[in-house]
């Protein structure tokens, strides 16, 4: 594995808040199964389906559910958990508005003069 994706991997964990701990928790007591949509690298986005049957902190790594299909996911990487709203869905919302700032290559005196 090079670098990069090395880097990707094993990237930091960032502290998640409580409300997204309890949604998760919510559907756990539930059994809910679903669509998982999730950061699996930077800026590529994964979904997996299955039912979470735990969460787990898992030291010097970070905070992951378990499927009932063996997979795990960090919770700071989810996008949206059954239709819900994660703890990544802001990056993502801001990685899906990116294009929106920028000028297509042009400075943006190109722009004004077009």
């Amino acid at each position: 594995m090079d670098y990069v994706r090395k880097k990707i991997k094993e990237g930091s964990y960032l502290p998640v808040a409580w409300e997204y701990r309890e949604v998760i928790e919510d559907q756990i007591e539930k059994g809910t199964t679903g669509k998982i949509f999730h950061f699996c690298q930077e800026e590529i986005i994964c979904s997996t389906e299955g039912r979470v049957v735990s969460m787990e902190d898992i030291p010097n790594e970070g905070v992951f559910i378990h499927l009932d299909n063996n997979k795990r996911i960090r919770i700071d990487r989810i996008i949206t958990l059954f239709g819900k709203p994660g703890a990544a869905y802001d990056e993502y919302d801001a990685f899906g508005s990116s294009c929106m700032d920028c000028l297509g290559g042009y400075d943006k005196e190109e722009l004004d003069n077009m």
